[in-house]
């Protein structure tokens, strides 16, 4: 419903706006892989899936290097924000895993910042022409839809059980992912957070609930320097429940600012993996893009 009021506002606003020529889009922002999605390339839904599927309007892939920093590849995210959600034109994002750490470090470093308003016709590098040489301050961004987010890093990178020879994994240690940037600050734009429930491969390292990558504490937007254990309802064996939209954990710890959790999956049906066909827990957000993002 929060969705459904947000874009009909907006809807109306550009009805009476000056610029009859407001286009939406749908970017998607990848998390951790090989680095081998095609940079620049905002038609390359490789690490998602068919290209051909629904995914919402005008959809677009944000691929970033994912082995690297959030800090040194976060100016893709950026050249497609500028691109596709300045001017007349406004954004869906979806994001997923370590995407949530590139839009979060965005919104909260450059989401004030002056950004120039472009035509969305991005060269072979993925960056848009100027229209008019006027700025704006930050993005339009209607909502952010986030997947398995590991905003709040992972006990995997914290115990090296990922490849610590690619520089993303140090961003994903739980303290240093928490610590990177402010994450109350996302110029009060919304994040929907979906989180998977169905892991067992590491359920030793992970505390609570987890979908096999990362834990409820990091895909629930919960607040603080570190982690927590949280599960599912009527689970006895955790620190607390990780309750839906902005409520508190059982344990009073807070979500932080503009995050909710949309999807908590109490049947354990979603692990963390796209698999290249729109699986896992990127599916249920995959279908709500298709649903709102229009």
């Amino acid at each position: 419903m929060k969705k459904l009021f947000s874009t009909a506002i907006i809807a109306a606003t550009a009805l009476v706006g000056a610029e009859a020529s407001a286009t939406n889009y749908s970017l998607w922002i990848h998390g951790r892989n090989g680095g081998s999605t095609q940079r620049g390339n905002y038609a390359d839904f490789s690490y998602w899936g068919s290209s051909t599927t629904a995914a919402g309007v005008n959809k677009k892939a944000v691929n970033w290097n994912g082995t690297q920093k959030i800090s040194v590849e976060n100016f893709r995210v950026r050249d497609a924000l500028d691109c596709f959600c300045t001017g007349a034109n406004w954004c869906y994002i979806a994001a997923h895993s370590a995407g949530d750490l590139q839009i979060g470090y965005a919104l909260s470093l450059y989401g004030t910042s002056a950004r120039y308003k472009k035509n969305a016709v991005p060269n072979s590098s993925g960056v848009c022409g100027n229209t008019d040489g006027t700025t704006q301050t930050g993005w339009n961004i209607k909502w952010v839809d986030v997947a398995s987010g590991a905003g709040g890093g992972s006990e995997l990178a914290d115990h090296g059980d990922w490849a610590m020879s690619e520089p993303l994994v140090s961003d994903l240690v739980t303290t240093t992912a928490r610590a990177m940037y402010n994450h109350n600050t996302t110029t009060a734009k919304w994040f929907y957070h979906f989180a998977g429930s169905k892991g067992t491969a590491y359920s030793g390292i992970l505390p609570g609930q987890d979908d096999e990558a990362v834990a409820y504490h990091s895909t629930g937007g919960v607040s603080g320097s570190s982690g927590g254990s949280y599960c599912n309802p009527g689970d006895l064996f955790c620190g607390g429940t990780l309750n839906t939209g902005t409520s508190a954990c059982s344990d009073g710890r807070a979500k932080w600012s503009y995050h909710t959790v949309e999807l908590r999956d109490d049947g354990e049906a979603y692990n963390h993996y796209s698999n290249g066909t729109w699986g896992g827990i990127v599916g249920p957000v995959r279908a709500d893009m298709a649903t709102y993002a229009y």
